[in-house]
């Protein structure tokens, strides 16, 4: 190669970098929608190809066909649960005078208990100033939502229709030999699906046996929390802890202490057993994932991806250690 073509080589490289970084910036608010329908092409790319090489149907039909799979088996059941979590918040009585007395007699037992005053001007003046900023973001998150479900269906069509075309250009221009190539591909897949299918399953799970503990235990509106519980699930370390903890210490503030001690231990012995029970079962069944991996993953893509980070945060961290392994075998080992 001579000094202009490396001219023109680099030139171009360069080019499709700097284009690269702009374009990346302008479309990171749909990076949402971009990672649901990567995440939804590897979980029925086999649909498509059993549809359009097996039954001889065309792309377009199979890919309506799919979508509308898609829209009745994750996006509907989805905005359903998020409809029901409105529904609940809605029907807890926030009557204005029933609902000061209760925080002040919340705010007379926790001074009696522990001699702080919840109800001080600085506390106050805090928790307004938060208020806001509380709203601004569960605005945004709804639009968010919307917007990106919307830009699932429309990329998903046509990665549909790309199907096999579209992965031998992207399995082409990956930076490995063919052994290397398969082995990350087989990696993405089976991380994808592991996380995309096990932390939904996990999340139901945990919530269905988090309500059973709240109804036992006597905790106030058992079945909001156990939507929160299933929520908390995709947090690392502390999960469901975040509910059913501030659960018992009001029943124990409450003066319910049989309660609060029996609701603390049917969370420790139960939900997180279940929980471990659960994710060990599925990493060996879909993705030998080492649990660091999957812990330290997750806390990275909630930062960079948001929700999709539950699975994509864990996929590039594993990714970064095959790529780590890859360089080891076939540059170091050699010498």
């Amino acid at each position: 190669m001579d000094t202009k073509e490396q001219y023109w080589k680099y030139s171009l490289l360069i080019l499709i970098i700097f284009m690269g970084i702009v374009l990346f910036k302008e479309i990171a608010p749909f990076l949402s929608g971009l990672l649901g329908a990567s995440t939804i092409y590897i979980l029925v790319r086999k649909q498509m190809f059993y549809l359009t090489e097996k039954k001889k149907l065309s792309k377009n039909i199979s890919a309506i066909a799919i979508l509308i799979e898609v829209i009745l088996c994750f996006l509907i059941p989805f905005s359903f649960a998020i409809w029901l979590l409105i529904e609940e918040l809605h029907g807890i009585n926030l009557d204005p005078s029933a609902t000061i007395a209760a925080v002040k007699e919340f705010n007379s037992l926790i001074q009696e208990r522990i001699n702080y005053e919840l109800l001080s001007t600085e506390n106050i003046m805090k928790a307004a100033s938060y208020l806001p900023t509380i709203g601004q973001v569960l605005l945004n998150s709804v639009s968010s939502f919307v917007i990106n479900s919307i830009v699932i269906v429309f990329i998903l069509y046509f990665m549909l229709l790309g199907g096999r075309n579209m992965e031998k250009y992207l399995y082409a221009l990956l930076p490995f030999s063919e052994k290397n190539r398969q082995e990350v591909s087989n990696s993405v897949n089976m991380i994808v699906k592991s996380n995309a299918i096990g932390i939904p399953l996990l999340a139901v799970i945990q919530g269905i046996i988090a309500m059973i503990g709240y109804l036992i235990f006597g905790a106030p509106n058992p079945v909001l929390f156990a939507f929160l519980t299933c929520f908390a699930t995709i947090i690392p370390i502390l999960g469901t802890s975040l509910v059913w903890f501030p659960l018992a210490v009001y029943l124990a503030v409450t003066g319910d202490w049989a309660s609060a001690i029996g609701l603390a231990i049917y969370a420790l012995v139960i939900i997180s057993n279940v929980d471990n029970l659960i994710r060990l079962l599925l990493q060996k069944k879909m993705a030998d994932t080492h649990p660091l991996i999957t812990v330290f993953g997750v806390f990275i893509g909630l930062t960079l991806f948001g929700f999709w980070g539950v699975i994509f945060g864990p996929l590039l961290l594993s990714i970064f250690i095959l790529c780590l392994d890859m360089y080891k075998r076939e540059y170091l080992d050699k010498d």
